[in-house]
């Protein structure tokens, strides 16, 4: 997979990705990301990338131009280009797996008070937001994106079945995961307390243990 990632603020991504599981895809060859700074497709010279709305109102709106030059230059045949707003469909997991099959992402991070909306109308295969509440950009949501995707790829998680089991795997269903513990078996607390793993899950009974799993997904 090769990630374009759109941005007036690039810095912001250097060390979230290098780091960990997105750090060793990237070593290793399962993902190719890319940070390009907008203001390299403005034509003045304060390389200006917002602007006054037209009919006035607060704030700045991102302008459209650099915006377009600069898709048209990352843009391939097998492109999928997302703009990442709070406007968007809210980001499911059932969207990380469609995503993580895509060769190509160019990720558009909005800031300011918005996007030109030609952006939307004419740029953008779709707008993604990754929940109800409002950030001061999309490089956050950028690297959500990134990190939810690149664990799907094939061969960047050692153990598959870790992410068949985890929370969301199946967005028909309500539960998310069931409680997990490890050693020791007895945890004393330095106030006196005893906190002890539940029986079921040190008995070696598999079919039990299943049984306690289903029964107690949160």
């Amino acid at each position: 997979m090769k990630i374009d990632i759109i941005t007036i603020f690039p810095k912001m991504f250097e060390s979230p990705f290098a780091e960990s599981i997105v750090k060793r895809a990237m070593n290793e060859g399962h993902v190719e990301m890319e940070t390009h700074d907008l203001r390299k497709w403005t034509k003045d010279k304060h390389k200006t990338v917002d602007d006054k709305p037209f009919g006035g109102g607060a704030g700045m709106v991102m302008k459209v131009e650099p915006i377009y030059r600069a898709v048209k230059e990352l843009k391939k045949k097998n492109s999928h280009i997302i703009l990442l707003s709070a406007k968007g469909k809210t980001y499911t997991q059932t969207k990380v797996r469609e995503l993580s099959k895509t060769k190509h992402l160019i990720l558009i991070c909005g800031h300011y008070e918005g996007i030109d909306h030609r952006i939307y109308e004419h740029v953008v295969d779709e707008v993604v937001s990754i929940g109800n509440y409002v950030l001061t950009g999309g490089e956050i949501p950028a690297m959500v994106v990134i990190d939810s995707l690149v664990r799907l790829l094939p061969g960047v998680v050692g153990n598959p079945d870790s992410i068949v089991e985890e929370s969301f795997s199946d967005d028909e269903s309500e539960r998310k995961e069931y409680p997990v513990y490890t050693r020791p078996e007895i945890f004393e607390t330095e106030e006196g307390e005893t906190w002890e793993v539940p029986g079921v899950l040190t008995g070696g009974n598999h079919s039990e243990i299943e049984r306690w799993r289903e029964e107690n997904y949160d």
